[in-house]
């Protein structure tokens, strides 16, 4: 049998779905994905072959057009071909470096994805993948990459922001909410150029520096000064020269420049001849990269045999115990105080950790970007890190705006899970068990980018 994914993206308030693997006579009800309130989904276990199913969307039974459609004596059907996986034993190991702040996640090295201790987790098949395989991938991702320009990340109409390093944190903290940035190049004006970059892990950080000041009886935000007051101030991160790449310079410039800096997105600036004030056109992101990548290569993955690899076979991702790993997953419960988890998120160098109740079940996914949506109403200058917990800091979060993570099983490919992560402002996919929800692992952006780009050079 094979997990196999159902999708209906039309909206709707009860959405079933039915088909000649449920003799057409059950229906399976698909549920909402996370941030979304018009895309539905379901997983069912499948023998191979071609399978008819259609939707019946409150009450009313349609097809799809944008997925396969078949037409027989019957009627008109949406179709679904599923593929046996080949089962072989598993042949690849990745060495990466060790992460550094701003990474959202560490890469397995020894990545022991059969074996489990407590008999409580299924093995998974696994896929073989060669070193001529990842070799070919890379080569072939590596020579498409060098012949585009960073430029075709730019989209055809959109906003792009700089926030000026004058502005004070609270007005900062209120722009990047209003505005949905994690992240924002810095302007300064006096020298006419860009001086740097505000994360979510600047406003972690200024959140803790506020705790600090209510426990000397201060709490005004204004003391914290200005954007550049603030970056001046900060004894954690040594100064460096802003990274930044031309719009002429190649895709493959912007995945090496991301990979060897550390660092998530980056500002795509031109400056005229003859000029000396920059013009920011674009704030390129690994999720762009990815997004480009399942746009060129949608239907022709077989051009890398990587990317159709199940996630279950490759050292990707972070895993809990019992399947093993470089790393083991951790999890919070939804009581968990805000403190410590900010405090963790930032010593520990991860981005999000998910949230699990008492039988491992995924309730929801804590992330550094979340700390974003404390501005609204200037909840953080009265939020009380060792009094809320991440549960009551979420509730803050606008999950209808866009989906925060995605969700998928180990025996999901590689592409799969790109083509997840390409969605603007999902950074990370929770690998869990089909029927039960139960947490397995967590993918993020900079885990798939370190196994495709690390030897980019």
């Amino acid at each position: 049998m094979v997990h196999t994914h159902f999708v209906w993206s039309h909206g709707g308030n009860q959405v079933f779905l039915c088909g000649d693997f449920t003799a057409w006579i059950k229906y399976q009800q698909m549920v909402t994905v996370e941030g979304s309130s018009t895309t539905f989904m379901t997983i069912c276990d499948l023998p191979p072959g071609l399978h008819k199913f259609k939707f019946l969307v409150d009450g009313v039974w349609r097809i799809d057009e944008l997925q396969p459609i078949a037409e027989d004596e019957y009627g008109v059907n949406n179709v679904v071909l599923v593929e046996q996986p080949q089962l072989m034993p598993q042949t690849l190991l990745v060495d990466d470096g060790l992460p550094v702040m701003d990474i959202d996640g560490y890469d397995d090295r020894n990545h022991a994805d059969g074996a489990s201790t407590s008999g409580s987790v299924p093995n998974e098949p696994e896929v073989e993948l060669t070193n001529d395989g990842i070799e070919t991938t890379r080569r072939r991702l590596f020579k498409h990459f060098s012949s585009y320009k960073a430029y075709e990340l730019i989209p055809d109409s959109g906003k792009v922001f700089a926030l000026d390093d004058n502005m004070t944190v609270e007005e900062a903290f209120l722009v990047m909410h209003e505005e949905g940035l994690v992240v924002a190049p810095l302007w300064d004006a006096a020298n006419l150029q860009i001086s740097g970059m505000l994360t979510a892990s600047d406003f972690i950080m200024i959140l803790i520096e506020l705790q600090r000041n209510r426990a000397m009886g201060t709490n005004n935000v204004h003391q914290l000064s200005t954007i550049f007051a603030w970056k001046e101030g900060k004894l954690q991160l040594q100064r460096r020269p802003l990274i930044q790449v031309d719009p002429d310079e190649s895709l493959n410039d912007v995945a090496v420049r991301i990979l060897q800096n550390h660092i998530s997105t980056i500002p795509v600036v031109y400056v005229q001849q003859g000029s000396t004030c920059p013009q920011l056109l674009h704030v390129a992101c690994l999720g762009g990269l990815l997004e480009h990548i399942c746009r060129h290569f949608e239907h022709r993955a077989t051009y890398l045999p990587l990317l159709q690899q199940s996630i279950g076979g490759l050292p990707i991702g972070t895993w809990i115990r019992e399947i093993g790993g470089a790393r083991e997953l951790k999890t919070f419960p939804p009581n968990y105080l805000l403190g410590d988890a900010y405090r963790l998120l930032i010593d520990e160098h991860i981005s999000s950790v998910p949230i699990v109740d008492d039988k491992g079940t995924l309730v929801d996914v804590f992330s550094r970007s979340d700390v974003i949506s404390l501005a609204k109403g200037n909840a953080y200058v009265r939020v009380q890190l060792d009094q809320t917990t991440i549960s009551q800091a979420l509730q803050l979060v606008d999950k209808n705006t866009r989906a925060r993570y995605g969700i998928c099983t180990r025996s999901d490919s590689l592409f799969k899970v790109i083509n997840l992560l390409s969605d603007p402002g999902m950074r990370r996919v929770v690998v869990v068990e089909a029927s039960t929800r139960y947490v397995l692992g967590l993918i993020t952006l900079r885990d798939v980018f370190n196994l495709i780009f690390r030897d980019f050079s």
